[in-house]
């Protein structure tokens, strides 16, 4: 067994690549459905359709655990999976309590009503699926009172970073920084809800400014995996191979993925 990693596309590469860091030992099993990508501009109904499709070949890898490094999944097709359609024994995961959690300072598990948290001022930039399906500040409100979300829903920079075009990726980013810093001048922190945006790290902190404390998702994920199967051993599996699927073309999907992360990285066809 191993810990599957779900993605639309290649932007969850960058929790595999903090995952594997800070699990050198650990077997993972990453399935990108490069088909199919984007789902940024997909309904709820079409992301859960071909979530549940991506994360039950997960399983049949024998992934009894499954990261779902999509905001747009774990948005708009999390919760109803876990009502309704993961199976007994298995567990599937997002990438927005993570980032919660360390945005308003609570550790997983700590189910106190809601309180006041130091930031009360937070941009969050994510893919229209994301930003329209308003989980991020559904689950904050879960944990923190007082804190005002203002969302700004970053349409074609997902699409820009799959082709390769960093230029244009650039043009965009600062074009919905600007976008958002109309409506809230004064941000004390910033949520990078969309896996592929790490890439764009240095371009959101360069125009959101110096005192906005930017958060993204790789390095804190990977920690609350750690944490996570540090509580749940059983989880951990004893495969021993890490495996790169896709639902695209696998040279084409291993030509981009260098990009991502600077190294050859292995396709295979799902």
């Amino acid at each position: 067994m191993a810990i599957g990693i779900f993605d639309s596309g290649l932007g969850g590469l960058t929790v595999y690549d903090a995952a594997q860091r800070r699990l050198p030992d650990q077997a993972f099993v990453y399935l990108g459905d490069n088909k199919n990508a984007p789902y940024g501009v997909r309904d709820a109904d079409d992301v859960y359709e071909k979530t549940t499709r991506c994360v039950g070949r997960l399983f049949d890898e024998g992934c009894d655990l499954v990261i779902l490094a999509c905001n747009t999944a774990s948005a708009a097709a999390l919760r109803r999976m876990q009502e309704s359609w993961v199976p007994r024994k298995k567990r599937v995961l997002g990438v927005f309590v993570p980032l919660i959690e360390a945005l308003t300072e609570r550790r997983w598990g700590d189910n106190s009503p809601p309180r006041e948290v130091a930031v009360k001022n937070v941009a969050l930039f994510a893919t229209p699926a994301t930003v329209a399906s308003r989980a991020f500040q559904r689950e904050l409100a879960f944990r923190a009172i007082g804190v005002d979300v203002e969302a700004q829903p970053c349409g074609g920079v997902v699409d820009a970073i799959e082709m390769g075009d960093m230029i244009l990726a650039e043009a965009l980013v600062r074009s919905h920084v600007e976008a958002l810093l109309r409506r809230m001048p004064s941000p004390e922190a910033a949520v990078l809800g969309c896996t592929h945006y790490p890439l764009m790290e240095d371009v959101f902190q360069d125009a959101l400014g110096p005192g906005v404390r930017v958060y993204s998702q790789p390095t804190i994920v990977a920690e609350s995996l750690a944490d996570y199967l540090q509580r749940h051993p059983d989880m951990i599996g004893s495969g021993t191979e890490t495996r790169f699927l896709t639902t695209g073309d696998p040279r084409s999907v291993a030509s981009k993925a260098a990009l991502f992360l600077r190294r050859k990285i292995p396709f295979e066809a799902a």
